[in-house]
């Protein structure tokens, strides 16, 4: 490959600049609040190094600015020194005085933007707050809200998904290794029809219920999916499939990822964005390829189709005012417990302790399947209130009803500093509906039928050609 000009490195740095979305985050908060961050950086299983310094970083810009409002202060003041000086060696000494200031003002000011920069690094390793009632502690420590169904049990050995599957040619891993790489996989025949059923269900559901559908683009830049939470910890590795090209001609492509689920462009459909409060809250329910670099190490209990690369994915998603979230947090779980009861699965709802909510999420619950041929639970949805963590990212508001009452239209011209006080980050949601491989496990180990064939629940008969009742 031939190496770039350096005016063709400069446009690919510009360009990542241009379409770069500062974060707008509350390092007042987080200074004043050190201690408590540390403590829930701790909870949530985070090196609580980063509260700490930011505090001191936010002491020291504050000291910074200070320095350099003093030193603009005592500018001004020389330069009007240097208009009344009586004389030209008078005036001198001004001039001089007024160029140390400069230098200084310089100084003061570099140092402050070298501050800001860091308390950017440092902030953006802080996950969300966490709700009082959250439970504290790793993945054992969650909270069972409710157990609807009961596990099936038989008189004759219940298969797993993949064994029952590769008998009626529905799956292949071995032509997709050879083709792609490990975990990956080609559905086939019916199996087909039920990963397309599964999707129409959930979408025609959560479209009935008022959600927008949304088909998703598959590929972002890796600056949005940051933003909504999904950069690395330190010492962790990425689950992200990075995207680089090398390309000669077109030098000036951004940073691109393939999106780990349908949440990341939906958040982004709204990146940059002020939203009149009466529009709130906005619904979708996307449907997108999901794309996960880390798919686990093979053992017996992750074989098949519990983990993979690629699947599909269909996600509830929702922008709302703050005294909206907790609100609608309860919708999407009432509409997941809805979905797994018409589809007859045995199921139990968790609320998610401390260490399992990752960087955005306010508060979490998973709802895990009871999966016969495994002879366990298995995760397959879960639903966050991640309040204002994605929206300071992405720079998401919304513009209070009160500035129309008070001030006019949202397109009124008024000086920003009047509008600003009535501008507040809007909170996001998100939560699965589907994701298609682990709920066709749950199915297909479910609804295993002595001879190795599979009934299909009711609801989804109307989705696959010819409405069959039994895979075969």
């Amino acid at each position: 490959m031939r190496s770039m000009h350096a005016s063709q490195v400069q446009k690919n740095v510009d360009v990542d600049e241009v379409h770069r979305i500062p974060p707008q985050l509350n390092y007042k908060y987080l200074a004043e609040n050190a201690e408590a961050v540390e403590d829930n950086m701790r909870k949530r299983n985070y090196d609580g190094n980063s509260a700490q310094l930011l505090k001191k970083l936010y002491l020291s810009q504050i000291q910074s600015l200070s320095d350099a409002e003093q030193f603009k202060i005592q500018r001004d003041e020389v330069n009007k020194q240097i208009r009344s000086a009586k004389s030209k060696d008078e005036r001198q000494i001004y001039i001089d005085q007024a160029k140390h200031l400069k230098e200084q003002l310089r100084v003061a000011e570099e140092k402050a933007s070298a501050i800001e920069a860091e308390m950017v690094t440092q902030a953006l390793m802080i996950p969300n707050d966490t709700h009082p009632d959250v439970p504290i502690g790793p993945e054992e420590n969650a909270k069972i809200l409710k157990i609807v169904g009961e596990k099936r049990t038989e008189s004759y050995p219940l298969l797993d998904h993949l064994t029952l599957m590769e008998r009626l040619d529905l799956v292949d891993f071995q032509q997709a290794a050879l083709v792609t790489g490990s975990k990956f996989f080609y559905l086939k025949n019916s199996g087909v029809w039920l990963e397309f059923a599964l999707i129409q269900y959930a979408m025609d559901k959560a479209a009935s219920r008022g959600f927008t559908p949304i088909i998703t683009p598959d590929v972002v830049r890796t600056s949005i999916a940051y933003g909504c939470g999904f950069q690395p910890r330190k010492k962790e590795s990425s689950q992200i499939y990075d995207i680089s090209t090398t390309s000669t001609v077109n030098t000036t492509t951004p940073k691109l990822c393939l999106a780990g689920t349908a949440e990341i462009p939906l958040a982004g459909m709204y990146a940059k964005k002020m939203i009149n409060e009466d529009e709130l809250p906005k619904r979708m329910v996307g449907f997108g390829r999901a794309f996960r670099a880390e798919a686990g190490h093979g053992s017996a209990e992750e074989r098949g189709l519990y983990r993979v690369h690629q699947f599909s994915k269909v996600e509830l998603f929702a922008v709302a005012a703050p005294g909206q979230s907790d609100g609608i947090l309860q919708e999407f779980r009432e509409l997941q417990e809805e979905l797994f009861t018409e589809l007859g699965l045995c199921f139990r709802v968790l609320d998610m302790p401390t260490e399992e909510l990752g960087a955005s999420a306010y508060r979490k619950y998973d709802i895990e399947a009871w999966m016969p041929g495994r002879e366990a639970w298995g995760e397959i949805c879960s639903t966050s209130n991640c309040t204002d963590y994605q929206t300071r990212r992405l720079d998401i508001r919304y513009l209070s009803s009160q500035f129309k009452e008070n001030v006019g239209p949202k397109d009124v011209r008024v000086p920003w500093h009047i509008k600003e006080k009535w501008v507040n980050y809007c909170h996001t949601l998100n939560g699965t509906a589907m994701a298609v491989p682990r709920v066709i496990i749950a199915l297909v180990e479910t609804y295993q039928q002595e001879d190795g064939t599979i009934k299909v629940p009711e609801v989804l008969r109307k989705w696959i050609p010819g409405q069959p009742s039994i895979l075969k």
